[in-house]
């Protein structure tokens, strides 16, 4: 109860006050004052946080925007809070990058949920390349006898047919698989598709990525993943096979404690 109420009067009070107090003071408006007190992620959210909960509906809507229409918006905001370009010559290029970087997260999470619901369908030609092509990756030395056999379960599988472990990950577990090792890595594509779609994946694309986030920076989050549950499993020397959930949700716990540092940035270390 006292949360809810902190949170209505500030957002609607207090904190329209603090702002037109520190813009007397400092010249300068909040997005101003973030790009100079902040970098990195902290930065990316700060500007996140102060467009979405502006009252300023141009100010509001530029988290909204697609990436053609991000230099306009640009301009629009300067406009709006009359920032002078020759005054301040940073605001516009740093306004630009977060903006990127904001918009291209949310369409990033977009193009990643369009994989995940499209089903493995064996009727599909490209589908069916794409598994054959994991079998030869994984079993370079050991012939396929049969499309549907228990030879899949070589390489992990549960069943005579892959295409009934890819449940709800879809399409996007067969091409992350490319990278991986059937069950273990459809788990992991489900971790990374829970971190994007909870927003956990944020500090660590603000920090590596100095624009538009993509489907290969998901990609490569994914094999992060996967190499770093392989270290994981053999430090934690479980007693068999049958531990894996226990041991996969603590190596979640793990990932989402190093992805609440503002400053993380995981990548591949060999």
């Amino acid at each position: 109860m006292f949360v809810t109420l902190w949170e209505f009067f500030y957002g609607h009070f207090f904190r329209f006050w603090m702002k037109w107090l520190l813009r007397q003071m400092t010249g300068k408006c909040e997005l101003q004052r973030i790009f100079d007190t902040y970098v990195g992620a902290q930065r990316t959210h700060r500007i996140e946080n102060s467009l979405t909960y502006s009252k300023n509906k141009i100010l509001q809507k530029a988290t909204q925007v697609i990436q053609s229409e991000v230099d306009r918006c640009v301009e629009d905001i300067m406009k709006e809070k009359n920032i002078n370009p020759e005054k301040d010559t940073s605001f516009k290029i740093c306004m630009r990058t977060c903006l990127l970087q904001i918009t291209g997260y949310k369409q990033l999470y977009l193009d990643v949920e369009s994989v995940r619901k499209k089903p493995y369908d064996s009727d599909n030609l490209q589908h069916e390349k794409l598994l054959l092509k994991l079998w030869n990756l994984l079993m370079p030395t050991k012939k396929l006898t049969a499309r549907i056999s228990k030879q899949w379960a070589d390489i992990g599988f549960q069943g005579d047919d892959p295409k009934t472990d890819f449940r709800g990950m879809g399409i996007l577990g067969l091409i992350n698989l490319v990278y991986s090792y059937a069950i273990v890595g459809i788990n992991l594509t489900e971790m990374a598709y829970s971190l994007l779609k909870n927003e956990a994946l944020k500090s660590h694309l603000y920090n590596c990525v100095p624009g538009v986030p993509t489907m290969e920076h998901f990609h490569q989050f994914y094999c992060y993943l996967v190499y770093e549950f392989d270290k994981f499993w053999f430090q934690e020397e479980p007693e068999s096979i049958m531990y894996f959930n226990l041991y996969r949700e603590k190596f979640h716990e793990k990932i989402k404690g190093l992805l609440m540092d503002c400053n993380v940035a995981l990548t591949l270390k060999m």
